[in-house]
């Protein structure tokens, strides 16, 4: 049952005035939920309680706090085809992504609890006192990671599940400590309302703090806008637009006590082709091409926008392939009818641009909020003079470059914004003949592949998702895999402590068992 109201803490509340309904894109309708705007009065009801949540929650222990997290996994299965009904009908994509997203939300929920069930990812360091050295006398200091304090999440609008209200960041915030009140994307208010009363039924069953967690509708900006400027919020986390992420990370900077804002943005996530892999596999690669570029209507945030190459046959025959493959499939609905009007716009922009011709458009006629295909060309050149043609265009469209020698293949890729990814397509020997090139694309991009496509991000230790700005607002860290619990953190040093009063992670004895690393020796035994 979706009631429409928001969560704050244990509670379901509707003071708001303001209401509004999600969109079914496939049956081009609004859906028969009714969802109410959080009031003012919520919106501090929520951030305080949050806080007062905090105090009891960033003590609970590791293992408490792995019992919670995979308590949510627990409910979001148990919520079973409801969920992928819901799910379905807000965004148009189909039951199998609905169910592959369900099934990467709890992995990463589970990964969560046995990282901190373990432990010893608070990065305990002890340097033991030195009292009789000369001349000055060394104190004992000990070292770790401490939660920050309530998190504002903001659920996307391309993943209702991963990154939303309990994706990643939610997840993260959660397992370091931190508190979370998620502000739902309108887009799919009731799949964020379902998500929120498994969360809520998980923090009842474990015996979380009321307020550990809190669920706010918004149809709007104002919700958010308030949700960041509160004093109790310490920390944001958000994926979307640049527009949406940097308007909130400018709004933090602004408070009286600055909080930051961990923000993954836009993409266009340049793929260069290096001559010798299109000598030998250009029909192959535009094959594979055809289907990323497509793959979810374009609406991922490691789609590859941006196709780089030096002119050759090779490349000719990967454009000309590229674009008799990619008309062949079908289009399918976009997230909304304000998503697909905006990349209309945007890719009427782009054509628009001096120098861009067209190759490649899906003219016949398709059904409502479906998306037609396209792929344009430009030279190296013009797309060198002209900035705007770095801009994402969301959707499935991509832009090929061709460049006249390296030299200009260089000069374009050193002059893009960062990146979420970067991939290099070449041959068996090509790798160490373009250094050069490789270079250019590894300062632009957070995550680097070889012969593959950017779609697709494994949820693992060694994910990258983050790149330098404007692909996030902090390229040291990444929205993906256990490392993105660093944001919700802060280092504390303790001074001389008695060993009875420190916390656990830091006491002689090490009762938890966790590696530190111990007058620079990294051990799991006591002092």
């Amino acid at each position: 049952m979706i009631t429409g109201k928001n969560y704050i803490g244990n509670a379901l509340s509707a003071k708001g005035s303001k209401a509004f309904r999600t969109f079914d894109p496939l049956l081009n309708l609004e859906t028969e939920w009714t969802f109410y705007e959080a009031s003012d009065t919520e919106v501090k009801q929520a951030a305080n309680l949050s806080w007062d949540a905090f105090s009891e929650y960033q003590e609970i222990s590791g293992s408490r706090k792995a019992e919670f997290l995979r308590e949510i996994a627990h409910q979001i299965e148990a919520l079973e085809d409801h969920l992928i009904r819901v799910y379905c009908r807000e965004t148009g994509l189909p039951e199998g992504r609905a169910k592959g997203e369900r099934g990467r939300t709890c992995f990463q929920l589970r990964t969560f609890a046995n990282l901190v069930e373990e432990g010893s990812w608070v990065n305990a360091t002890v340097d033991t006192a030195e009292p009789d050295r000369a001349p000055i006398p060394k104190p004992d200091l000990r070292k770790m990671s401490v939660p920050i304090g309530p998190i504002a999440v903001f659920g996307a609008s391309n993943f209702p599940l991963a990154y939303s209200t309990a994706g990643g960041d939610t997840a993260s915030a959660l397992a370091s400590g931190c508190p979370v009140v998620v502000k739902s994307h309108p887009m799919h208010a009731g799949t964020g309302e379902l998500i929120a009363s498994a969360i809520i039924k998980a923090v009842e069953k474990t015996g979380m703090p009321n307020g550990v967690f809190s669920n706010l509708n918004s149809s709007g900006i104002e919700v958010g806008q308030q949700l960041v400027s509160h004093p109790k919020i310490k920390g944001v986390g958000f994926t979307g637009s640049i527009q949406g992420g940097r308007a909130l990370f400018d709004m933090a900077s602004r408070r009286e006590e600055p909080i930051p804002v961990f923000a993954e943005m836009g993409s266009i996530n340049p793929v260069v082709f290096l001559p010798g892999a299109l000598h030998a596999k250009a029909n192959e690669w535009a094959k594979t091409y055809a289907g990323s570029i497509t793959l979810g209507t374009g609406q991922f945030c490691t789609n590859p926008g941006l196709l780089l190459g030096i002119k050759s046959d090779g490349l000719n025959a990967f454009v000309q392939t590229l674009s008799d493959e990619i008309v062949q499939i079908e289009p399918s609905s976009m997230l909304h009818p304000n998503i697909i009007s905006k990349y209309q716009d945007n890719k009427k922009a782009m054509v628009g641009e001096g120098g861009v011709s067209v190759v490649a458009d899906y003219t016949t006629e398709v059904a409502e909020n479906h998306a037609r295909q396209a792929i344009v060309k430009v030279d190296g050149a013009s797309f060198i003079k002209n900035p705007k043609l770095h801009q994402e265009v969301f959707g499935p469209f991509s832009m090929v470059v061709e460049c006249a020698h390296e030299e200009e293949l260089i000069q374009a890729i050193t002059g893009l914004e960062g990146q979420l990814t970067g991939t290099i397509i070449a041959g068996q020997k090509e790798l160490g003949e373009h250094q050069a090139v490789i270079n250019a694309l590894q300062n632009r991009v957070g995550r680097l592949i070889f012969n593959g496509v950017p779609t697709g991000v494994e949820v693992c230790p060694a994910m990258q998702h983050g790149g330098p700005y404007p692909a996030s607002t902090d390229s040291r860290f990444g929205a993906v895999g256990i490392h993105a619990i660093e944001r919700w953190v802060r280092p504390i040093s303790y001074q001389n402590w008695p060993n009875a009063s420190l916390p656990d992670a830091l006491k002689d004895e090490n009762p938890l068992g966790i590696t530190r690393l111990v007058n620079n020796q990294v051990t799991s035994e006591p002092i």
